[in-house]
């Protein structure tokens, strides 16, 4: 760690004693959890993190969230709440990233409340504002929530040299945004589209792929993999048991997209960073591994 990203990491330790206690908005990705870390670390039993739950958090990445929060050693609560019940969310407009901020971080200030806290964190850094549609970060502004790496100027390589620094597991983490960003926008974003979705994306990750997404076209899955993963879900067999399960889940038909992943393909700005996930990884996966593997067709 250089002496910048030094003196960055001691002004947030300082910034968050100066609060006398914070609650984290936390999802377990690279980005909060250094923020839980850093706060644990300045503030002890006066931190704590807050994961909520909803329909459109894979169950994956709250078991993860609460993985990780042991693994750090902070308080870990979980709050519910449904966007579902908000028709401007609903709607999926472009805006529908700044309409499930508010709703969510809303949730983490009630909480923060309910425990005396003032302050709710959340792990916007610093690269964040500059990386495309990102309507978002303006429910984190007009909520005076407080972004420790933000104001450290803290970019993404910084968070995960702070997580390798704190033996995180997740430093090399790849991004998960919630569920609603694989239905293209205008969509409607229903319980039945995200259901489908997170089977799907179960799948893919039991079959060994670590950088992907399955976009909702109505019925048509499009599955993204890393170029590096491109050569695995060429294989036959992988194209067979994605039809086979993909359909099982509620698909009418299964693509693969060329293209490749990349964030953002189904919102405005095109290649924008997905809102609510941490930064990009450079991750790979061992193809022949995933090409030798067998893919299960028929019943699970």
């Amino acid at each position: 760690m250089d002496a910048d990203l030094r003196d960055a990491l001691d002004g947030m330790r300082a910034d968050l004693v100066e609060t006398g206690g914070v609650l984290v908005a936390f999802s377990g990705g690279v980005d909060s959890s250094v923020v839980a870390a850093v706060a644990h670390d300045a503030l002890g039993e006066d931190a704590v993190a807050c994961t909520a739950k909803s329909e459109t958090l894979p169950a994956a990445e709250l078991e993860d969230a609460t993985r990780v929060a042991e693994e750090i050693g902070i308080r870990h609560d979980v709050v519910e709440f449904s966007e579902l019940d908000d028709p401007a969310f609903v709607e999926n407009d472009g805006d529908r990233c700044y309409h499930c901020r508010t709703m969510r971080l809303g949730a983490m200030y009630d909480r923060a409340r309910e425990l005396g806290i003032d302050t709710v964190c959340d792990g916007t850094n610093a690269s964040d504002p500059g990386e495309g549609h990102r309507p978002g970060l303006r429910a984190v502004e007009e909520l005076d929530v407080f972004s420790p790496l933000l104001a450290h100027g803290v970019d993404k390589e910084g968070v995960r040299e702070i997580a390798r620094h704190y033996g995180l597991s997740v430093a090399e983490k790849p991004s998960m945004a919630c569920l609603s960003s694989r239905i293209p926008t205008g969509l409607a974003v229903t319980e039945e589209r995200l259901t489908r979705v997170e089977k799907a994306e179960t799948l893919l990750r039991t079959w060994g792929f670590s950088q992907f997404r399955v976009r909702d076209h109505d019925g048509i899955a499009r599955i993204e993999v890393a170029a590096e993963e491109l050569e695995a879900a060429l294989d036959p067999a992988f194209a067979e048991a994605a039809e086979a399960h993909l359909t099982d889940a509620g698909f009418d038909h299964v693509t693969l997209d060329l293209g490749g992943y990349r964030t953002g393909s189904v919102s405005p700005g095109g290649d924008a960073v997905e809102s609510g996930g941490a930064d990009e990884s450079d991750t790979t996966i061992d193809v022949e591994s995933v090409v030798s593997a067998e893919y299960p067709v028929g019943d699970d």
